[in-house]
C-alpha cells in the first residue's frame, strides 16, 4: 500500500508556490468542489519514498521529475552531474525540491505533471460530470 492517499474525490497538489505556474495552478484547482491538498514544495518536505511513488503514478524515472536547466540544479550539481541511481535523484528532490520541472497532480489512482495551468480542467470536468450522473 502506497503512502500517498489516492482518493478521488480529493486532489493533492505537489508545486513550487514561488512560481507563477506552480500559484495558476492551485488557483484553478480551488475552483473544484472537490478537496484539494496543496503541497507547496517550498514548505512542505516530501519524502524519498513519496517521490518514489509519484513518479510510479507518472510512469517515469525520478531524474524525469526534476529540471535539470533550473539554476539551483545546475549550482548544486553542476551541467553534467554524475548521478546515476535512482536514490541519487531521490536526494535530488528531498534536499532541493525546487527544482521539481512541474507541479504534479494526483487524483485518485492517476497523476500528470502539469505543462500549463489549464490542463487540470480535464481533472474538473470530470467531476462535474460524477455530480450530473
Amino acid at each position: 500500500m502506497g503512502v500517498i492517499a489516492t482518493d478521488n474525490r480529493k486532489i493533492q497538489l505537489f508545486y513550487n508556490g514561488d512560481t507563477n505556474k506552480g500559484q495558476q495552478t492551485f488557483a484553478y484547482l480551488k475552483s473544484s468542489n472537490k478537496e484539494v491538498l496543496n503541497i507547496d514544495l517550498c514548505k512542505t518536505k516530501v519524502t524519498a519514498t513519496q517521490w518514489a511513488e509519484i513518479a510510479e503514478l507518472l510512469n517515469k524515472p525520478i531524474k524525469g521529475l526534476i529540471n535539470t536547466d533550473h539554476a539551483d540544479f545546475i549550482k548544486e550539481y553542476g551541467e553534467n552531474p554524475d548521478l546515476q541511481r535512482e536514490d541519487d535523484w531521490l536526494k535530488v528532490l528531498e534536499n532541493n525540491p525546487k527544482v521539481v520541472t512541474q507541479p504534479i497532480i494526483v487524483n485518485g489512482d492517476k497523476a500528470i505533471q502539469i505543462d500549463t495551468p489549464s490542463e487540470v480542467m480535464p481533472f474538473l470536468e470530470e467531476e462535474e460530470e460524477e455530480q450530473e450522473g
